[in-house]
């Protein structure tokens, strides 16, 4: 990790806890879209604003759309969401159809994740209260009370790969002491 991301807020990359679950809340409060009436960079939110914008407030009750025309300055998006952050995007010499992918992505997201230094890969919120897990959770409570020795440590019909290679070597010479007292 270099130096260039110590400044960088840390948290962790968190949801609204069950959103979606019974009914979806998006996270969008609010969109404010400013730009120039006369100016050239501009055209592609002038377009945005004279064709789909009223299609797009019916279709996303729950997000307000301010306009705000401002002089001689270039577009501009600025979303904000439910849990206070904001989020500014240029919007110079965007097309009609830009503008709208761009609002589109603002409402699907939950909130901003830019310049968020992740401080673990993995997190929770509800950390368990009985541990984590080993090999030994869900043994038998019968072990607690044995005394050692016991039965269960004892190896039953294991036999040993040295043991056979010995056996068969053995086999082997009795073999050959055979067909060399038979040739006799």
């Amino acid at each position: 990790m270099s130096n260039s991301t110590i400044f960088l807020k840390s948290g962790f990359i968190n949801v609204p806890l069950q959103n979606g679950m019974r009914r979806y809340v998006g996270q969008l409060q609010r969109v404010v879209l400013k730009f120039c009436k006369n100016h050239g960079s501009s055209r592609g939110m002038r377009e945005f604003i004279e064709t789909d914008l009223v299609d797009f407030a019916k279709n996303n009750p729950g997000i307000v759309v301010y306009l705000k025309p401002r002089r001689h300055r270039t577009a501009v998006m600025k979303a904000e969401y439910l849990n206070g952050e904001t989020q500014w995007l240029s919007c110079r010499n965007f097309t009609r159809e830009e503008v709208y992918k761009w609002l589109e992505l603002f409402k699907k997201q939950q909130k901003v994740h830019e310049g968020t230094r992740i401080r673990k890969l993995w997190h929770t919120e509800n950390p368990s209260i009985q541990g984590p897990w080993t090999p030994f959770t869900f043994r038998d409570p019968k072990l607690n009370l044995v005394t050692f020795p016991i039965e269960l440590s004892k190896c039953e019909n294991i036999s040993f790969a040295q043991d056979e290679l010995v056996e068969l070597f053995k086999k082997q010479k009795i073999q050959e002491s055979e067909i060399v007292t038979a040739s006799n």
